[in-house]
């Protein structure tokens, strides 16, 4: 518990720092005085002043906030328990004095700093403690529709075949198989597998689009095991566990992930039975299956609200500039997943019950902590992409909301009065502490068990 709570507070205090950093810095080069850089909100625990600038630690941490000259803000004035300063001169180094596409810059670059402080960070772990790598070998399916033009022998690969050559290359690990499709010399190219002993000739392109699309057709075997439950979800209704296998859904064999999450797909909104093993003993789960959005074109697919545990790694060493690129391909990769998950909870499409708040928080940083450091490395990586996001929303009082005040003030070609913007301002609060609320309750059912 201690461990929890000591590596959260450092969490949450490094990317506050760092969002808050972004502000301070941008304001500085477009000349906006800064009257406070504030680690927290509330009451003032402990500071110095240093030029113009009073540097503070707040009582509240959950959050922060550059307050900066001439960006009227009765809202963070109540926070920081002061009166809003009146009748005051209108200066040249006053944020509201500043022409729009230099407040625009200064607002965004919190979020710009906590991206780019991601892409950092899962760069240093790749470059000083490599990456990890499946070491299976085994095929789950092959998703025919990726496979480019001269490769279409490989939808014939039998699901649970363990690929044993590509080309010259006898694979230890998916990545050597990943390598060995994406490196090998355009032409012809033969790919072996066992389990069944099978040979299939193709034709590697030269496109290197089309060679990522063909090593990205093959999907790697995940048995049917569930690691973790969506809060509120189907499965955790119906008291499944972690460590559950699946073996059937409906009465119809599964043995792979994609086999049961074929199965489960077909039968949106359906009350379906969930065969499974537990610790040797055969069970079955009565579980009514969610309806949710498959694609864009409007159909439904069910869902079981569970998530898959991760087969074995190996770690390889890599140079800086291929770190440098699998910290860019990350940050991309968690930003379109974070992206995901606030579409589909917009839609519901996802339980409400899946947010959390400081009590998830500091359990998932726990578990990472206690990986060791590059695993809380990659999570503090994971929770600053997560902050910048957030932070975009677009709710006055966050940055997402004073982009849309500049928005609205680009359109009518005239600023928002102050009353204004703080009327909006004072709504966007209530807004962030009814949803700071509801998280927390999600972390109380989820702490009683519920």
């Amino acid at each position: 518990m201690t461990v929890s709570i000591l590596a959260t507070i450092v969490l949450l205090g490094v990317l506050i720092f760092v969002h808050e950093l972004g502000h301070f810095w941008a304001a500085k080069s477009v000349g906006i005085g800064v009257e406070r850089f504030s680690i927290g909100l509330g009451p003032r625990v402990w500071g110095y002043t240093r030029g113009e600038t009073e540097y503070v630690i707040s009582a509240i941490p959950l959050g922060g906030y550059v307050k900066m000259q001439g960006m009227e803000d009765e809202v963070m004035e109540h926070l920081e328990g002061e009166a809003g300063a009146t009748g005051r001169r209108s200066r040249v180094s006053d944020f509201d004095a500043q022409p729009l596409l230099a407040r625009a810059f200064v607002i965004s670059a919190g979020v710009v700093m906590n991206m780019f402080f991601a892409f950092l960070l899962y760069t240093f772990v790749a470059a000083a403690w490599g990456v990890h790598e499946l070491t299976t070998t085994r095929v789950m399916e092959v998703d025919e529709t990726s496979l480019p033009a001269g490769t279409e022998a490989l939808a014939d690969i039998a699901p649970g075949a363990e690929i044993s050559r590509v080309g010259d290359v006898v694979p230890d690990s998916w990545g050597d198989i990943h390598r060995a499709l994406t490196e090998s010399p355009a032409g012809p190219l033969r790919v072996a597998t066992e389990s069944p002993a099978a040979v299939f000739a193709i034709v590697l392109p030269d496109d290197g689009e089309e060679r990522r699309s063909l090593a990205a057709a093959l999907q790697y075997w995940i048995d049917p095991v569930v690691d973790n439950l969506e809060p509120g979800g189907p499965a955790a209704g119906a008291s499944m566990e972690p460590g559950d296998r699946i073996t059937s859904v409906a009465g119809v064999p599964v043995e792979s992930w994609a086999e049961m999450t074929r199965e489960i797909g077909a039968r949106p909104g359906e009350t379906v039975e969930i065969g499974l093993l537990r610790e040797d003993a055969a069970l079955i789960r009565v579980v009514e299956l969610d309806d949710v959005a498959a694609d864009e074109t409007g159909g439904r697919k069910g869902r079981l609200g569970i998530f898959p545990a991760v087969p074995d790694t190996r770690t390889i060493s890599v140079g800086f500039f291929e770190a440098v690129s699998l910290g860019m391909a990350q940050t991309v990769e968690i930003t379109r997943r974070i992206l995901g998950f606030l579409k589909d909870l917009f839609t519901m499409d996802v339980s409400p019950r899946s947010v959390g708040s400081l009590g998830t928080i500091a359990v998932a940083t726990g578990e990472a902590a206690a990986e060791g450091i590059p695993a809380y490395l990659a999570f503090m990586a994971l929770f600053s992409i997560n902050l910048a996001i957030l932070n975009m929303l677009p709710i006055p009082v966050l940055d997402g909301g004073h982009m849309v005040f500049l928005a609205v003030e680009l359109v009518r070609g005239r600023k928002l009065t102050v009353k204004q913007r703080v009327r909006w301002s004072q709504f966007g609060f209530v807004v962030v502490i009814l949803i700071m609320v509801w998280a927390l309750g999600n972390d109380l059912l989820r702490f009683l068990g519920l």
